[in-house]
């Protein structure tokens, strides 16, 4: 990755927990610019070259005396930076610079935990035991049980005599568990506290992305032209909309229509972006070609496949009919990258195969611009707002590629996908009126493949069953249901019977994730 070169950087360096990610975000969320990069790629010379005002180890499943346990180079503690250790970032730090860590009995702890203040203050720790004792949550078998030259101790829990240590003078602090996480409810002034310390200015602000990301896409296309899949998603079209703030007419933008998306959203896509962008755009209405292949399919796996398949030709076809680009636009993202790396193996070539428009740019000679890969979700939404989307762009729940295929579980026909884009209206409606949209990750109905009897004035009715989805989430990787009143499912399950022919039953699905996935395929 490029690094950013316009703004003070602190460096990650990921030794594995499933939690850095949350550290790159707490840091963002304090302007601060930050990237995470695996233990193995960070080298002497990554380090001269990265030049971070400060560095955090994070936390790993490793013990640092086993053999082969991931280290960070020893001139991390050379840099005359301040280095913040979690968990193992702590124990790595204590190993490297002389102390002990073990692993004992009655030492582990997993869970919320309390921690006390010693008698010395901290800076670090401003804002912390104002009432005593604090909240952290802790997730360690091995502890540290002698501390490294120079090194006192600052907070103390019942399990980790260690949890706060620190060598004021060489601007060294280490903590035993995680401040990252919501459990640590002052996490968040804990990362504040250390990067006021390295003397962070606060400047990553999406104003200072907005012009220096058009600087480098004109850098990097030239007078070159690009072509953007745009599919009304909140990525795609910030991503299109920045690159045209930057190149103008250059870019050219293709809307694959697949005949799978909401009520009216086709006309909601095309209509903002020819009218209040004039950005040129190819709207390819294909959805007879996709329908009549997805026609009484019923695997989701093929399902999938047959769309992606279809997209890529499409695509490929539309962009041969402006006479080509050496340039294709995606909205990839910062958790897709990182994701895109392996901790174990080193960086890997790949995005996740979802994430882009698969197999298009090799196959086509084209190479990539990406101008949002360095950048969390709230942070696309912000530069959304920044480029004067609408709200109603920018606060969008995702909706996946496949569309309204992979809501119809069975056999698509045209009249199932009818059925369903008005049911789907109906409760994006109701949720929408009664305030709730934004409370709510991603909402949807699932056409079941159940007909079901049901009695409809005097008559008997052998309609289909849907199913009501909403569920909450921060990341899309795990969510739990929306707790609607029944008053709620109840008026709605009303409106979707009475309006749409069709359905004559509705249900909610109340499946977390895990065990479930969001989608129903």
């Amino acid at each position: 990755m490029t690094h950013d070169a316009q703004h003070d950087r602190l460096l990650i360096i990921d030794f594995g927990s499933q939690v850095t990610q949350l550290i790159a975000r707490r840091l963002r969320e304090l302007n601060v610019y930050c990237e995470i990069h695996p233990f193995q790629n960070v080298t002497d010379a990554f380090l001269a070259d990265f030049a971070p005002r400060a560095v955090i180890l994070s936390g790993g499943p490793a013990s640092v005396f086993a053999d082969g346990a991931p280290m960070p180079p020893q001139s991390v503690f050379t840099l005359g930076v301040p280095v913040l250790g979690i968990c193992y970032g702590q124990q790595v730090m204590t190993h490297c610079l002389g102390g002990l860590v073990e692993r004992g009995h009655g030492t582990a702890e997993f869970g919320r935990a309390f921690v006390s203040p010693t008698s010395e203050a901290l800076t670090l720790l401003d804002g912390w035991f104002d009432l005593g004792r604090e909240q952290v949550w802790m997730s360690h078998g091995d502890h540290v049980s002698r501390l490294a030259p120079g090194f006192s101790v600052y907070g103390t829990s019942p399990h980790a005599p260690f949890a706060i240590t620190a060598d004021v003078a060489r601007q060294f602090y280490a903590v035993q568990f995680h401040p990252e996480v919501h459990h640590t409810p002052k996490g968040a002034q804990l990362y504040a506290n250390f990067v006021r310390l390295a003397g962070f200015k606060g400047d990553w602000t999406m104003d200072a992305y907005r012009e220096q990301a058009i600087a480098k896409i004109r850098e990097q296309v030239g007078d070159a032209r690009v072509i953007c899949g745009l599919s009304g998603g909140v990525d795609s079209s910030v991503a299109a909309v920045l690159i045209h703030e930057a190149i103008g007419d250059q870019l050219t933008c293709v809307y694959v229509d697949h005949g799978l998306m909401r009520l009216n959203e086709s006309e909601q896509v095309v209509g903002m972006f020819r009218d209040k962008y004039n950005i040129p755009l190819i709207h390819a209405d294909e959805s007879d070609l996709f329908i009549d292949a997805l026609e009484g399919v019923s695997d989701p796996e093929i399902k999938r496949k047959t769309i992606g398949r279809l997209f890529i030709e499409v695509f490929e076809k539309h962009a041969k009919s402006i006479g080509g680009a050496d340039f294709l636009a995606q909205g990839t993202l910062y958790p897709d990258v990182i994701e895109s790396v392996s901790f174990s193996g080193g960086p890997s070539v790949t995005i996740k195969s979802h994430h882009n428009v698969g197999g298009l740019p090799e196959k086509m000679g084209m190479k990539l611009v990406e101008p949002l890969r360095e950048l969390f979700k709230d942070e696309v939404r912000a530069l959304g707002r920044e480029l004067g989307l609408p709200e109603s762009f920018i606060g969008r729940h995702p909706f996946p590629g496949p569309g309204l295929a992979i809501r119809c579980p069975g056999e698509i026909t045209r009249e199932k996908l009818e059925i369903l884009r008005r049911a789907d209206a109906v409760f994006i409606d109701q949720i929408r009126k009664h305030g709730l949209y934004d409370d709510i990750w991603q909402a949807f109905v699932a056409l079941l493949p159940v007909r079901t009897v049901g009695v409809m004035g005097d008559g008997r009715t052998y309609d289909f069953a849907c199913a009501l989805r909403a569920v909450t989430s921060v990341d899309g990787m795990t969510a739990d249901y929306y707790p609607f009143s029944h008053d709620f499912l109840g008026e709605t399950a009303t409106r979707i019977i009475n309006e749409v022919p069709g359905i004559n039953r509705c249900t909610y699905d109340i499946t977390s994730k895990p065990p479930g996935t969001i989608e129903w395929e």
